[in-house]
């Protein structure tokens, strides 16, 4: 690698506002926050909406659209746009 063109990589603490979890990891993202970690040490700490913590996907609460039932439902009230 070529020296001075590539950002700092180094601990960065990612925070899930929505689940309150928090995770160490590295990353080239900064922030002028900064957070005590377990280990006593003081990192960067970057505040993020949503994670694999709280995320409808990861968690099973998401919901499966009912496509069918929106389509026969779409031709009951307009047709089925065939003439003939």
């Amino acid at each position: 690698m070529r020296n001075g063109i590539h950002p700092a990589y180094g601990p960065v603490v990612f925070r899930d506002r929505a689940a309150g979890h928090a995770f160490l990891t590295r990353s080239t993202m900064t922030s002028e926050k900064t957070v005590v970690w377990e280990d006593g040490r003081t990192y960067p700490v970057i505040d993020v909406e949503i994670s694999d913590v709280s995320h409808p996907f990861h968690t099973g609460t998401a919901r499966v659209l009912d496509t069918a039932g929106r389509v026969e439902r779409f031709e009951r009230r307009y047709g089925s746009g065939e003439k003939g």
